[in-house]
């Protein structure tokens, strides 16, 4: 007997319940899907004496609000290996992160934490290639460091942050990873001199590929750039938001560094375009920043798409 001629009460329905699963299931998933394809692929590169397994809890946010998200945490240079000299890192990182972006014609995004905001500095500036939409620079040194920290007795226990500059601007000094990146703010000159990094990166003396440096850089279409007063590591903690001390240690902010001034490297263009975004967060010490969730609502999740 057919169902038009007696209606079994949920026998029609049964079968057309069937019939709309077979289709909403498959919509279902491909909406998922395209949600996920949505966001484009994360690459994490980790700070001094870290490693990958630091960086879990920053995948956990990510995957949480971000379901589907590719994350990468690259895993090199970890521990002590991380003191090695940052132009080697940055070839390293670069090696493994190159693929990654040529198999994401949508972008990336870079979160780089501590020294891993440095060493992304070198691969933006020197990958012609890359696709970076938004980096995003987590309490990281990037004007410089000039600070007794823990850090700093770690790999010069016998010296003074007043002395370190004895040691790091030297050309055994410059085989450390935090030599690259220190500036003493009463030697710029040795400074200037001495550095094979970050005063390279930031113009602050002649560099032939600096134009090149700068064209590449500007091809992110986002800079994040957070940091905060209770770091307790980077110093002065504005570094990481491009300040840093004059010759009097008193801090200088960003808009005021003759690298901002002149452009040298374009992080004033990045602001007259409006594409530099400043967050700013009490409380979080420096070990925590990866790991804090209310760090990574406030200043990290809405760019990740």
């Amino acid at each position: 007997m057919s169902d038009t001629k007696v209606p079994r009460r949920g026998g029609r329905w049964k079968r057309s319940t069937g019939a709309l699963t077979g289709l909403f299931l498959p919509l279902l998933g491909a909406c998922f899907w395209a949600a996920a394809a949505a966001y484009k692929p994360v690459i994490i590169v980790h700070g001094l004496f870290d490693s990958s397994l630091d960086l879990l809890n920053l995948q956990r946010f990510i995957n949480e609000s971000h379901p589907g998200t590719n994350i990468s945490i690259i895993d090199l240079f970890d521990g002590y290996k991380s003191l090695d000299p940052l132009w080697m890192q940055v070839e390293g990182f670069k090696a493994v992160i190159y693929p990654i972006i040529q198999n994401s014609a949508e972008g990336v995004h870079f979160i780089c934490y501590s020294q891993g905001g440095l060493v992304c500095r070198g691969i933006l500036s020197t990958l012609p290639q890359h696709n970076v939409h938004t980096f995003i620079s987590l309490s990281s040194p990037l004007a410089g460091q000039y600070g007794d920290t823990d850090y700093l007795k770690y790999v010069f226990p016998e010296f003074v942050k007043s002395e370190i500059y004895r040691v790091c601007y030297s050309g055994i000094g410059q085989r450390f990873s935090i030599c690259n990146y220190w500036k003493d703010p009463h030697h710029q000159v040795m400074y200037v001199n001495s550095s094979d990094y970050l005063a390279l990166l930031n113009g602050e003396k002649p560099n032939p590929n600096l134009t090149e440096w700068k064209e590449n850089f500007l091809k992110i279409q986002k800079l994040v750039l957070i940091g905060g007063p209770d770091d307790g590591v980077i110093t002065p903690w504005e570094s990481s938001q491009f300040g840093f001390f004059d010759d009097n240690e008193t801090v200088v902010e960003m808009q005021h560094q003759d690298f901002f001034v002149s452009d040298s490297f374009g992080l004033k263009t990045l602001a007259a375009r409006g594409d530099l975004n400043i967050c700013t967060l009490s409380g979080v010490q420096h070990t925590s920043w990866h790991s804090n969730q209310t760090v990574f609502r406030a200043c990290m999740e809405k760019w990740l798409v």
